[in-house]
């Protein structure tokens, strides 16, 4: 037993010596583990390429066939209108198919060069292409090269759905390979060729050369019009020669540098052609491109290929498309109608351009691209590069500073005599300041300091981006403090579709939409691509309100009078702009004459922005006269009336709270109980900035009707032919006494503290007018009084006789010695205050609207009166905007130089606050 132990004890002892070290133990498993995850990448590596080749094989199995048809007989697409009704098949008419022989190398290298440099090298796709495109790019300036190659393109136009999904692009790469081995090259680039779109009247390089310059034989084309062909399909819009010479100019001569780069022109041939100016290249003139089309929605029809081309990768006239867009023919037809009859106003040589959009959604209903335009002419609608005059005012200046500064619709603002920051003096039409008026009047009332201020008190920087939030793309170091009153400088300048766009925001309760023309397009496969742009918030819906009510004003008392529509509720605004010095001396531009006339208005269901102005006419007429500026306003009235069935309304968000403030008040107070009626107004403001203290300017009435003077008495002495007027007051004051004998004009006869004064001399027969005002720290009170002396032979009736205000006067009201009280009036009432956002309540309840005051008189024409400036006309000075204003008489001295009919004691209470 012992024996046994000790030898299995020896034997755990040897194995126990004889067992490797830890160490070298970890040493064995770390070779091990290399090993096996070496093994297990092999294994993963060879899954995926099993898994890819499965994937593969998969996404390519429903693949189209390689259908001839289909890759060498374009399909033309269906256009529908926003009900889905076929207004306009596209493109089949609109080529000409050239085989490949008929095309010259010059053509063929043109498009390679730009296109796919190794066409002839690869067998479908081209990794050395994708590289070298990203290259290119860099070097020879942005879209010098795709990366698809020209067997990918045909594949894509032709077969494939334009979904951006990996299985379509897996499609793409094996139906490329499968085309290159079933077709030759020069049978691929025919496909190509014959297929590219350039215009909407131009699909193919057959017809292009024959739309652009009027060549049939393509062998006579020559390097510099094969190049700028060859330029055209990146962007056929942008590039077009006769629409956008110098654009299609520069892009022409990257295409040149790439033949050059691949040899197929030397040196000396590029350095020729590129001095060769588009223009005078044999491109046809801009009369010959217009062509008259059949199809009367030919201009709608031009911005939504125009559109399909910038947001998707799609060719319309090819691809057998059915494209469904937003044009409302109701309206196109009725908005055709007034921009080509003589409805509106229109003249000789007159243009405009308009654009009607809905105002929730953005979709564009109708476009009005010209008076007479030809198909494929210049779009007024689109194109339009325009100073906006004082449309700009709400987007620039009060929009920002409502949104950013929560001013409210009462804000007070100093017109008075100002300079931009430079110095330069800052004028409205009339060259009259208004003194304190509140950001509602200054808006309705067009005026120019005002909108400076307020954008001055936002900061440039935000006030340019809540203007490009609108869609505007304004570049913030071109933007100069003129832009606030819609001054733009340089390249700048607003299409009606752009300002439409921006105004639809204020309507939206501050919800942007980009205008647009398509909903959607469906492919012949049935997959649909949706191009409704998304909607953003611009604004808090406190700004889109507080501009939308002030905008109401606007049309109702303001400058927009002429664009009402009875029973639709509008927001709108006008802009006019004028000529500079120089110009009216070099163009003799006639008084008032103005460049551009804008209205921009809305409802609660359509938004639509007017321009006018004078196109190319043979008299050379520059400018628009005082009725010619009305043209825009018509065209608003007109076209609404005809859309909107007036439903809807702007309803007051949660955010804007109503108070009801004293006018002139500054800083805002509420109306005191006292308050008269004429001096409350009920204005908006942001939710937790609404005033909380009362006014107490009319507090002292009451008070003070007990201080008043009184007891007026005269007394006749026939002795001593004299008259004894004398008065009670409590108080300190000084009075003033004035006469006036048998109604001649009255003359001050005493001023002291004394409660007496003495007539002598007086003539038996005559009357005797007296007014005592009492002046005091208080204010003025003033009484007023007649006598007659009596006659020799009525002396022992009358000789002594006294009489005060308060004795028998019910009994004497007939003789001329009786004496009555006169009607109080106002001293603290000045012309401003009667003039500047004075309102009839009765109408604000009504309209809902605050409104400044009233406009009696024609909305385009200056009111003549000679008030107080603070009664003056109100215009914009930058857009020469006119407008009225109210006939307010003042309230002060009204009875001085009023001729009595009564001869009884009369009184009347003046008070200075």
């Amino acid at each position: 037993m012992s024996d046994q132990f000790n030898s299995r004890e020896a034997r755990r002892k040897a194995n126990s010596k004889s067992s490797p070290s830890p160490k070298k133990g970890k040493k064995r498993k770390k070779g091990g583990l290399f090993k096996k995850t070496l093994f297990t990448l092999l294994i993963l590596f060879v899954l995926g390429v099993v898994g890819g080749a499965v994937t593969f094989a998969v996404m390519v199995s429903d693949a189209p066939s390689l259908d001839e048809n289909k890759l060498k007989t374009p399909y033309s697409s269906t256009i529908y209108d926003k009900n889905g009704k076929e207004i306009a098949e596209y493109g089949s008419e609109k080529r000409t198919y050239v085989s490949i022989d008929e095309i010259p190398d010059v053509v063929k290298e043109a498009f390679i060069a730009t296109e796919d440099a190794r066409f002839y090298e690869h067998h479908g796709i081209d990794p050395v292409r994708i590289g070298g495109a990203l290259v290119a790019n860099f070097t020879d300036g942005f879209g010098a090269e795709g990366g698809s190659t020209i067997t990918q393109q045909v594949v894509k136009n032709s077969l494939l759905s334009h979904q951006k999904t990996l299985k379509r692009k897996v499609q793409e790469v094996w139906l490329s390979i499968q085309l290159e081995r079933n077709y030759s090259k020069d049978e691929i680039l025919e496909m190509y060729l014959n297929r590219i779109y350039f215009s909407p009247r131009a699909y193919g390089i057959g017809k292009a050369a024959e739309e652009f310059f009027g060549v049939t034989d393509l062998s006579k084309l020559t390097v510099e019009q094969a190049a700028t062909l060859a330029g055209m399909p990146q962007s056929p819009t942008a590039y077009n020669p006769v629409k956008n010479p110098d654009k299609a100019e520069k892009r022409r001569n990257i295409v040149l540098s790439l033949m050059k780069k691949q040899g197929f022109i030397s040196d000396s041939e590029y350095n020729k052609a590129k001095k060769v100016a588009v223009k005078d290249e044999g491109v046809v003139s801009q009369k010959e491109y217009e062509k008259t089309n059949s199809n009367k929605y030919s201009a709608f029809i031009e911005e939504v290929m125009k559109e399909i081309e910038e947001k998707s990768d799609v060719n319309p006239g090819t691809d057998g498309l059915k494209i469904y867009t937003t044009l409302d023919t109701k309206a196109q037809d009725k908005l055709d109608e007034l921009m080509n009859g003589d409805t509106v106003g229109f003249t000789e040589g007159m243009q405009g351009g308009v654009t009607l959009l809905d105002t929730k959604t953005g979709e564009v209903s109708a476009i009005g691209a010209g008076r007479n335009q030809p198909v494929g002419g210049f779009n007024y609608a689109t194109q339009t590069e325009a100073q906006p005059g004082s449309t700009i005012k709400p987007i620039l200046d009060y929009g920002p500073v409502i949104e950013n500064k929560k001013w409210s619709t009462y804000e007070q603002i100093d017109d008075s005599a100002y300079t931009y920051s430079n110095g330069k003096p800052i004028r409205d039409w009339d060259r009259k300041y208004l003194g304190s008026i509140s950001m509602r009047y200054a808006l309705a009332q067009s005026r120019n300091i005002p909108a400076l201020k307020a954008f001055q008190a936002v900061g440039k920087d935000t006030a340019v981006d809540f203007a490009n939030g609108l869609g505007l793309g304004l570049t913030k170091d071109n933007v100069s403090e003129a832009y606030s009153i819609g001054g733009f400088g340089g390249d700048d300048g607003v299409s009606p579709l752009k300002m439409a766009g921006a105004y639809s925001a204020f309507g939206n309760n501050g919800t942007y939409n980009a205008p647009h023309f398509v909903k959607s397009i469906e492919f012949n496969d049935g997959t649909k691509l949706d191009l409704t742009p998304k909607s953003k918030s611009a604004m808090s819906d406190y700004t889109a309100f507080m501009i939308t009510d002030m905008l109401k004003t606007a049309v109702k008392t303001g400058t927009g009078q002429l664009a009402q529509v009875p029973g639709v509720e509008v927001a709108g605004k006008t802009g006019t702009t004028n000529f500079d010095e120089n110009e009216v001396q070099r163009y003799n531009i006639a008084s008032g004459g103005a460049r551009d006339s804008w209205f921009v208005g809305y409802t609660p269901q359509y938004t639509a922005a007017v321009w006018t102005g004078m196109g190319e006419n043979e008299a050379g007429k520059k400018s628009l006269s005082a009725e010619e500026q009305k043209v825009a306003k018509r065209i608003f009235a007109q076209l609404i009336a005809d859309v909107d069935d007036g439903s809807g309304s702007f309803e007051k968000p949660d955010s804007v709270v109503e108070a009801t403030v004293e006018k002139g008040s500054n800083p805002a107070k509420l109306a005191g109980p006292n308050t008269p009626s004429d001096k409350k107004l009920t204005e908006y403001f942001v939710k937790g900035t609404a005033p909380s203290t009362v006014s107490k300017t009319y507090e002292k009435e009451e008070k003070e009707e007990t201080e008043k003077l009184s007891g007026l008495n005269v007394k006749y002495d026939k002795d001593n032919q004299s008259l004894t007027l004398s008065w009670n007051y409590d108080g300190d004051a000084t009075f003033a006494v004035k006469q006036s004998v048998d109604g001649g004009s009255y003359s001050e006869i005493q001023n002291s503290s004394a409660k007496e004064a003495v007539i002598s001399g007086v003539q038996p027969g005559s009357v005797y007018k007296f007014e005592v005002t009492a002046v005091s720290d208080d204010g003025k009170s003033t009484a007023s009084t007649s006598y007659e002396v009596p006659k020799a032979e009525d002396d022992e009736d009358k000789e002594d006789q006294q009489q005060t205000d308060d004795e028998n006067k019910d009994d004497e009201k007939t003789q001329d010695d009786t004496q009555t009280d006169d009607s109080q009036t106002d001293d603290s009432q000045t012309d401003k205050d009667k003039t500047d956002d004075s309102t009839n309540d009765q109408d604000k309840k009504q309209d809902n609207t605050n409104t400044n005051p009233p406009d009696n008189n024609n909305q385009d024409q200056p009111n003549n009166n000679n008030n107080n400036n603070n009664n003056s006309n109100n215009q914009d000075t930058s857009d020469g905007d006119t407008n009225s204003d109210t006939n307010d008489s003042s309230g002060s001295d009204t009875n001085k130089n009023k001729t009595e009919t009564q001869t009884n004691l009369s009184s009347t209470t003046e008070k200075t606050n």
